[in-house]
């Protein structure tokens, strides 16, 4: 997608994940704060016609090429802007709720049940010290692991690539669970498309 970045659109209805995630939330964490990321990383990027050609992944993978100046602005809202396009993604209603075939082998081998892989991605995303994520990525040959990044870093950061994620700023749940993130990440699950998990898996990993 060129720049200048355009929001991208969640593809179903604020209130299509109800009763798990409520459309207000839904509403204010698409069309205010994915939107600010969108804004603030096209101004970064406005001056700067050598750095417009490239993809946010690209830049957020290689920011020591990113001008001091506006690195830490691209950075924040370049990780922004990926990171919600995959949990808009990740959550879109109507597929499956649990994995199979080459992904559900897949995190038999390397993390055990899907309940040990629940278990340990609600560990990673609940014990985030304050405001990020928390991650399933696979790496280049197809190993899966768990992380939590801070803020709005992406685990392309650290050279994995994030197939499911859970945003655990509290803007993404405050209105519904106040203070209680536990409570939000367990109904989080009840909203996961493996499905479309699978498909950033790839086939025959």
């Amino acid at each position: 997608m060129p720049y200048p970045f355009a929001l991208p659109e969640v593809g179903y209805s604020y209130d299509a994940l109800e009763p798990h995630i409520d459309a207000r939330t839904m509403e204010i964490h698409h069309g205010k704060h994915h939107a600010a990321y969108t804004t603030n990383l096209n101004k970064a990027l406005e001056s700067h016609a050598d750095l417009q050609k490239k993809s946010v992944e690209q830049l957020v993978t290689d920011l020591n090429a990113v001008p001091e100046a506006i690195r830490n602005a691209v950075r924040n809202n370049g990780g922004g802007y990926l990171n919600h396009a995959l949990f808009w993604d990740v959550m879109t209603p109507g597929g499956a709720k649990e994995p199979s075939g080459a992904l559900a082998d897949a995190l038999e081998r390397d993390l055990g049940s899907l309940d040990d892989v629940k278990s340990k991605l609600q560990a990673a995303a609940v014990g985030q010290f304050g405001s990020g994520w928390g991650w399933l990525c696979k790496d280049a040959g197809g190993k899966l692991s768990i992380v939590a990044t801070p803020n709005q870093d992406t685990p392309l950061m650290q050279g994995k690539t994030p197939i499911l994620g859970v945003d655990v700023w509290e803007h993404a749940y405050y209105l519904k669970y106040q203070n209680r993130r536990p409570d939000y990440v367990t109904a989080w699950w009840n909203v996961v498309n493996w499905d479309k998990v699978a498909a950033r898996f790839g086939p025959g990993r």
